[in-house]
């Protein structure tokens, strides 16, 4: 049993029990799946202002930051207790072109010539985590939601505005993975 969790699991595994996540919210509370609203409700629960949009009873909604909590200590877990030391296997294609652009380590998910403190201050780091960064939460808060809030709970909901903003989002990781990635890798 040990040994299966330790392994990737099936997309129609994993992908059904996310799934199954959007109607046991609904049959248990009537809540609502989505990540990034907590960055609302901690900022309602700890910087308490006279500020309009952190006005509400963010105690309604404290669940969410028990899930986000969850999520947070399912990551400590599965990363000091059931990683896989395994090599991240990558098309031979993906690994020339990361090599055109000066990523070498790519057997990890993050390469550290991207993704680490150091190369933080670099150009390319600089755009990738802070500017990338700022893009995502300006989006999600623009959309009024993030990827899984949005693609999880609002297309099953049949939402129009969900379905919009998943077409959206699946549009600009496009054009960011054939556009402008290649464009900042070269950097």
């Amino acid at each position: 049993m040990l040994e299966q969790i330790h392994q990737p699991w099936p997309w129609y595994i994993a992908g059904a029990l996310i799934g199954l996540i959007v109607p046991a919210l609904l049959i248990l509370g009537n809540k609502n799946f989505g990540i990034s609203s907590n960055l609302r409700h901690i900022c309602a629960a700890c910087f308490p202002a006279n500020i309009q949009f952190f006005k509400y009873n963010w105690k309604k909604e404290v669940w969410n930051l028990f899930f986000v909590a969850g999520i947070i200590i399912g990551a400590f877990i599965a990363n000091y207790y059931l990683t896989n030391f395994d090599a991240v296997i990558i098309a031979p294609q993906l690994k020339a072109s990361l090599l055109k652009y000066g990523v070498t380590n790519n057997n990890e998910l993050l390469p550290p010539e991207l993704f680490s403190f150091k190369a933080l201050f670099t150009l390319r780091g600089f755009i990738l985590m802070v500017v990338g960064g700022f893009f995502v939460g300006f989006g999600t808060r623009y959309a009024s939601g993030c990827t899984s809030g949005h693609s999880i709970m609002g297309l099953s909901n049949l939402q129009w505005p969900s379905l919009i903003a998943t077409i959206a989002f699946m549009v600009g990781g496009f054009i960011m993975a054939n556009l402008i990635l290649p464009f900042i890798l070269s950097l």
